[in-house]
């Protein structure tokens, strides 16, 4: 007997959405039952595309309405919270872009929320699911490289100005939180906390600038373009502390002439690892011969699989590699990066577990 496929509902119909739209279209076991958007028009035309049968421009009426099984949110960082919330309140799981919330702090009290309701909440960072990526952190945790000493990202990432331009939401801080470290680098600090869990980050000193978007064209308003300030930085460079006293640095830009591929290389005590996704996503291991194994789910790319593994968490109760718990350490090594960049100064990574915030307040 064929299982019943996750009923899925995209909510935000913009550019991000249209890459899982199109991976969700590929598998059999997910159908997309409807589209919701604050625009009609965009809702409307995102469903004639990729053959969607209801549409909304109501998030809570949809909710209502529609038989799903769970919500995709494409939508502005600093609507992830409350839709989340809302989401929980109608006992409906939630696939969501990362980061999981704008700050840490409403990432905890979500992630307590669905904890607490038993609501399943997944946040798409897809690099766990690289077939590079993965092999490169399962190495790490399983002791292939010994005790790890340093590792060093680099993200030389380009983006033109339209970037701003289309989605203006990118360049305030109270609407996404942060630039290119947020957005685009915290998908493979991400993959480094991931890999060395155990090895709390504890400190953290950061540098952040704005080399080439100082202002971006809002769209016209009553025949007349306008100029908007842009608040975000497009480079952030940071080096965090572990807990053993290995270091993490990292460089994030989205002012590279050209769009370059990211490096990690990862060095420890018996082997290194070094991961490009060029010209396909790979690791190299030197000083010793490793095998480390794939990542779960079938597919040919890392969003493909994260989404595989987000239906099979939510259908088949098999576990999800970024449930929402495990998508804040690097929010808070993010949060600690930029307050040191204001501060110039190292600045203390915030404690990010659930069990301690519970302690905490239960003590005030």
């Amino acid at each position: 007997m064929a299982k019943q496929p996750l009923r899925l509902a995209i909510v935000g119909c913009g550019d991000i959405a249209q890459y899982v739209t199109r991976f969700a279209r590929l598998n059999r076991r997910i159908q997309l039952a409807a589209a919701c958007d604050v625009s009609a028009d965009r809702a409307e035309a995102f469903a004639r595309r990729f053959k969607i049968p209801q549409t909304f421009t109501d998030y809570a009426a949809m909710l209502e309405q529609a038989e799903l099984d769970a919500v995709y949110l494409a939508v502005p960082h600093h609507l992830h919270g409350e839709m989340m919330a809302t989401a929980v309140a109608h006992h409906t799981p939630v696939f969501t872009e990362k980061p999981v919330t704008r700050t840490l702090a409403e990432g905890q009290k979500i992630a307590q929320l669905a904890a607490a309701q038993g609501i399943k909440i997944g946040v798409n960072y897809q690099y766990r699911y690289d077939s590079g990526c993965h092999r490169l952190a399962r190495a790490v945790q399983n002791g292939d490289l010994g005790a790890i000493h340093s590792v060093r990202i680099n993200i030389p990432w380009h983006r033109k100005a339209d970037y701003f331009d289309h989605a203006a939401w990118h360049s305030k801080i109270a609407t996404a939180g942060g630039g290119t470290l947020l957005t685009q680098g915290s998908h493979f600090l991400d993959v480094i906390l991931w890999a060395l869990a155990g090895d709390d980050p504890v400190t953290a000193v950061g540098y952040t600038a704005q080399r080439k978007f100082k202002t971006s064209s809002a769209p016209a308003h009553r025949g007349k373009d306008t100029t908007e300030r842009i608040e975000v930085e497009d480079l952030a460079q940071g080096i965090i502390q572990m807990a053993s006293g290995a270091l993490i640095q990292i460089s994030s830009s989205m002012v590279a002439s050209s769009e370059q591929a990211t490096s990690i290389e990862v060095y420890g005590e018996r082997a290194t690892a070094v991961y490009s996704p060029s010209p396909l996503p790979h690791v190299k291991f030197r000083d010793a011969p490793i095998k480390a194994p794939k990542p779960p789910h079938r597919g040919i790319h890392a969003l493909q699989r994260s989404l595989e593994g987000f239906r099979a968490w939510v259908m088949d109760d098999v576990p999800y590699l970024t449930p929402a718990p495990s998508a804040l350490p690097v929010l808070a090594a993010v949060e600690a990066i930029y307050r040191s960049a204001q501060s110039e100064k190292r600045e203390e990574i915030e404690d990010w577990r659930l069990e301690n915030r519970e302690n905490a307040l239960s003590n005030l």
